[in-house]
């Protein structure tokens, strides 16, 4: 996972998080830890990492775990892993279930900031 992702432990560091993007657009990717949703996790992993490098300033990238984080998860109606919720000013923007390509995220990412 690039630098530029965070991983926040808990969910007040998510908060902060969103606080510090000061209104920007933050993509909260979440993952799960249980086997059936590792698998597509790991592969999403990478692909957030460069889109996050790829994008820069733009765009503050945000990796949450949904049983460390359970308040964002519920917040934004996370119910499965892998989900992206792009958030901005604290409110979901737009969101996409299950595992994505490189293509499909950038296209999603653009049609959204």
């Amino acid at each position: 996972m690039a630098r530029r992702v965070h991983q926040p432990l808990e969910n007040e560091e998510f908060d902060f998080i969103l606080t510090m993007a000061g209104g920007g657009p933050v993509l909260a990717y979440f993952c799960g830890s249980w086997p059936k949703a590792v698998e597509a996790c790991r592969a999403m992993d990478t692909i957030v990492g460069e889109l996050a490098e790829e994008y820069g300033t733009r765009l503050t990238a945000v990796r949450t775990d949904i049983t460390r984080c359970p308040g964002p998860t519920r917040r934004y109606g996370v119910a499965g892993a892998p989900t992206v919720v792009l958030v901005k000013d604290g409110e979901a923007v737009a969101s996409q279930a299950g595992p994505m390509t490189r293509e499909e995220f950038r296209a999603f990412l653009d049609a959204h900031l």
